[in-house]
């Protein structure tokens, strides 16, 4: 069993979907405030992704018993010189929808493990979006549809949903658009025994 640093059922429903056993803990981090801070330092959306995975998985596993894995996770969006994180409202959602319209981004998501205090494995896994010139009349459906279900995903969309209509191409591994880089975690867990190889 591992514990997963997270409130997203998404993520826990992806680990659980895997085979893996999984309990779930929110982690007590204002992610704005570090996100602010950590892009006045000049750190990237990557190391951001990276950043973040791993302060969930340190603040979750300080409380964690003796060797029980601590997995934290963060993705976040590159495009152009902005990273979008989750939106704050549906007004939000729609004009971040616009400017990434008919337009190529960049999603991170970040895993770090760790155990007994310490980080002990992490991947960042990399994938390029593009989204198609949708109309604003198909732009508004789509919101009325999805409603606050997307205000949990960077991007203002659930690829293995409707949001999918978004795009035109897709490049990288769909878990890591998802939010988690589950193939990685997996290979992790059999090295480590955890699951059979």
């Amino acid at each position: 069993m591992i514990l997963l640093a997270s409130g997203s059922e998404a993520r826990a429903r992806m680990l659980r979907a895997a085979g893996v056993e999984v309990q779930t803990r929110r982690a007590a981090v204002d992610e704005e405030a570090v996100t602010a801070s950590l892009r006045a330092e000049g750190v990237g959306p990557r190391d951001l992704a990276d950043a973040l995975a791993e302060m969930k998985a340190m603040r979750v596993g300080a409380a964690a018993p003796a060797g029980l894995l601590t997995l934290g996770a963060d993705q976040t969006l590159a495009f152009k010189d902005r990273v979008y994180g989750k939106p704050e409202s549906l007004k939000a959602a729609r004009a971040q929808l616009l400017e990434l319209r008919g337009e190529s981004h960049t999603l991170f998501s970040a895993a770090v493990i760790v155990e007994n205090g310490a980080p002990v494995w992490r991947h960042v896994g990399a994938a390029q979006l593009r989204m198609r010139p949708f109309s604003e009349k198909f732009l508004d459906a789509y919101l009325e549809a999805e409603g606050e279900a997307i205000l949990g995903c960077a991007g203002a969309y659930r690829i293995e949903g409707p949001g999918a209509q978004l795009f035109s191409r897709v490049t990288g591994d769909h878990f890591t658009i998802q939010g988690l880089p589950v193939l990685e975690i997996l290979g992790y867990l059999r090295a480590r025994g955890i699951l059979t190889e």
